[in-house]
């Protein structure tokens, strides 16, 4: 009989959690986008029956309300410390980013009826920031729409551009230019070669200009009577 060989030490696998099921999700939307999130294609990137995912989540709708809640999460809360224009900005400016990283959930951030514990708590940090300030509640609603609007579809926007470098930038513009018949759009032209190909442009800077514009309005609201 042949001597036994000792058993070779088994790996232990990672068990299943829900926060281990709706970040293997939000890893698939980052990869795939967000329609690749189904119970089978989790299972296939934890390396796990899909059956075994309903022990942590009811299904597709809990596990969008989770990756939704998870981003909500990542985003900075205004800072209590700071003045309501700064704290917006600070948190504006932190969505942004996130979203840039994720952005599948551009569409989802506000679609959920159940919303998780970040999200609740980042509404409820943003608007007491603006009450704090001053702004009524009515006023408050306005200006969490109208920064939200704007850093939502600022990220949309910058998301869908075809260049990404100056140098894709710089080749984009070629080919728009030899599209266009001379002299028949000046102010386009105009706007390329006079601004959009000089050194050190980069789209990302007209992020902070329009939100101090937004900002600036809701400060002269806030001031002014009534």
């Amino acid at each position: 009989m042949p001597p036994s060989r000792p058993d070779r030490p088994r790996t232990p696998r990672t068990a299943l959690s829900r926060e281990r099921v709706l970040r293997a999700a939000a890893q698939v939307a980052d990869e795939r986008g967000v329609a690749s999130v189904t119970m089978r294609k989790v299972a296939e990137h934890l390396g796990v029956e899909a059956m075994s995912l309903y022990y942590h989540v009811a299904g597709k709708d809990e596990i969008l309300d989770g990756i939704v809640d998870l981003v909500f999460d990542e985003i900075e809360l205004p800072p209590g410390e700071a003045d309501w224009k700064t704290a917006m900005f600070r948190r504006a400016a932190s969505a942004r980013r996130v979203l840039s990283r994720h952005t599948w959930a551009l569409g989802l951030m506000e679609s959920r009826r159940n919303p998780g514990p970040a999200t609740l708590r980042h509404h409820d940090a943003v608007i007491g920031s603006l009450r704090a300030a001053g702004f009524s509640i009515g006023m408050a609603a306005h200006a969490f729409s109208a920064l939200d609007s704007y850093v939502y579809g600022f990220v949309l926007q910058e998301s869908s551009l075809p260049f990404s470098t100056p140098d894709e930038l710089e080749d984009v513009a070629e080919t728009i230019g030899r599209s266009m018949p001379a002299g028949m759009y000046p102010h386009l032209a105009e706007m390329m070669t006079d601004h959009a190909l000089q050194p050190g442009y980069a789209y990302a800077e007209e992020f902070e200009f329009g939100l101090g514009l937004i900002l600036d309005g809701l400060e002269r609201i806030l001031r002014g009577p009534g």
